[in-house]
């Protein structure tokens, strides 16, 4: 074996333990569901999490050099850089649709405070509102040790009184359960005027917690979401106080 074999066995080798180190499940189109209950999941905190950055070749960066004069930029993945206003005035929030098992229904998101609790009705808690794509992102947590006083609970990412650039953005939402693999969804769909999008379901069915790929992109608010699933809610136009921004 020659050493340019081995280097690019060695490449080979390190991108397959990185993967396998990721630990996750992608849902996809093809492989949509996932049950948290077989995999001894469905207890303890699940954490969701929406993060997003803006890829250079979005943004008029600068382009990428000659492959002949620097083969080894192959190597080299896209540039990503982390969100700012001065580059795209676009602000994703983190939201859920719940309904309980008694019937209680209402959302968690930003917009208008309603942060939710985790300890007590409707068990799912926001944590944080990230206006500016950060390494944290924002997050919500699902107190599954109430799981049998969940029916569903839909999450949802939405673009706050801005601009649409759903198109621009590499926004992944991650489920991160008490056990197993976290599990991933990208919205990676084009759908540049969209402002709100259902990401994921996690639906409680004959005492199995299920979760199940959504990423259906609607052109208005919280409202569409809402008459699309049948949630019933009502709804008016709200706003981020200065705290919350």
């Amino acid at each position: 074996m020659g050493l340019l074999d081995r280097f690019w066995r060695g490449r080979d080798s390190e991108f397959d333990s990185g993967n396998a180190a990721t630990n996750s499940i992608e849902l996809t189109k093809r492989h949509g569901e996932v049950s948290l209950t077989k995999q001894g999941a469905a207890t303890g905190n699940l954490r969701i999490n929406l993060n997003w950055r803006m890829r250079s070749a979005d943004m008029g960066g600068p382009q990428r050099e000659s492959l002949l004069r620097h083969p080894f930029k192959a190597l080299k993945p896209p540039e990503v850089l982390g969100h700012s206003q001065s580059m795209v005035n676009v602000d994703l929030d983190l939201g859920c649709l719940y309904e309980l098992q008694d019937g209680t229904k209402g959302v968690v998101q930003p917009l208008g405070g309603f942060l939710g609790d985790l300890n007590g009705p409707p068990y799912v808690k926001l944590s944080g509102d990230d206006r500016f794509g950060s390494a944290s992102g924002e997050t919500i947590y699902v107190n599954l040790d109430h799981r049998d006083a969940i029916k569903r609970v839909l999450v949802f990412v939405y673009i706050y009184d801005q601009t649409p650039a759903f198109d621009r953005t590499h926004a992944i939402v991650t489920l991160y359960p008490s056990n197993g693999p976290r599990i991933e969804i990208g919205l990676d769909e084009r759908h540049p005027q969209a402002r709100s999008c259902a990401v994921v379901m996690i639906e409680n069915v004959k005492g199995e917690l299920m979760v199940r790929r959504e990423v259906k992109f609607v052109y208005g608010f919280q409202g569409e979401l809402d008459r699309l699933y049948g949630w019933g809610l009502q709804w008016g136009r709200g706003y981020k106080s200065k705290t919350e921004a």
